[in-house]
């Protein structure tokens, strides 16, 4: 399992592998990539219960991926500004710590539900279920699920959300679909956050960006905008829109919608650590 970053092994599911859980013990020198087969199977099945809850509910589920500071709580809070009339909004909120942004959230006059991951860098279907305890999703037509800020583990792990959407800030560098290219792959939407900056951060191409999105073959549609000046939002409202009625039809038709996941990302990371982790045991026997 990954020591280092606690990517497998969450508050949500940590008690499936402490002692007398479910899979608490695994194959003699599999311990990783086993581990990770069994939570991620577990993952699943979670992920299928709460999305089965949200279909249940009429309710549209998306999940915001992003590094840290791409602006997901500014788009948010400009989302629910504008649409908080036409459509009943809620937030889940994953951060390591703090509730600032639950916070933010809530000053729209939106419920908001806070997670903090402690160690863990993405919020996990267990986590998600524990939330929705505390909403009641017949007061809601769209759930947002900000996902903790990384560029990495959140594309693995399915939290029975319907789509996802990834955030490149024009303040990253547009080459970050080309470098992180598992939760771009993942992306059902890509939105080039930050427009208004574009002015000063000439070495940032949205085009550019866009060309790396593609170069992963994901005709994913892509949207340049700016929270703050309100640079092409309609355009991500519109986009919204259409996703709630075509959830009402899936829903009508009894169809369900999957986000685009990445399992393989959390299949290779923990290849690696099991690897890093044998090479280290070899080298401690060869000095012992």
């Amino acid at each position: 399992m990954c020591d280092t970053c606690g990517c497998n092994v969450t508050e949500g599911n940590r008690h499936l592998v402490e002692a007398g859980g479910k899979h608490a013990t695994t194959e003699s020198g599999k311990e990783a990539v086993t581990v990770l087969q069994n939570l991620l199977s577990e993952n699943d099945h979670t992920a299928a219960h709460n999305r089965e809850h949200f279909d249940s509910h009429n309710v549209l589920a998306i999940n915001l991926m992003s590094s840290p500071g791409s602006g997901k709580t500014a788009l948010l809070e400009a989302t629910i500004e504008r649409l908080g009339r036409e459509f009943r909004i809620a937030v889940v909120e994953g951060d390591l710590e703090t509730e600032n942004d639950a916070a933010r959230v809530r000053d729209k006059g939106v419920e908001a539900v806070q997670i903090t991951t402690g160690t863990a860098c993405h919020l996990d279907a267990h986590m998600v279920h524990q939330a929705l305890h505390q909403l009641n999703l017949d007061d809601v037509d769209i759930l947002f699920i900000e996902n903790v800020g990384n560029l990495v583990c959140p594309a693995s792990f399915d939290l029975g959300q319907h789509r996802n959407i990834t955030l490149l800030s024009v303040t990253e560098g547009d080459d970050k679909p080309a470098k992180y290219p598992v939760i771009f792959r993942a992306a059902d939407l890509m939105l080039v956050t930050k427009s208004d900056l574009l002015a000063v951060l000439d070495d940032f191409d949205p085009h550019k960006a866009e060309h790396h999105l593609r170069h992963l073959a994901s005709d994913v549609q892509c949207i340049t905008l700016s929270a703050k000046t309100a640079d092409n939002l309609e355009s991500w409202f519109d986009w919204l829109r259409d996703e709630v009625l075509a959830q009402e039809e899936r829903v009508a038709r009894g169809l369900v919608q999957k986000p685009r996941v990445q399992p393989d990302g959390a299949q290779m990371h923990a290849q690696q650590r099991g690897h890093a982790h044998d090479h280290h045991h070899r080298h401690d026997h060869t000095h012992s």
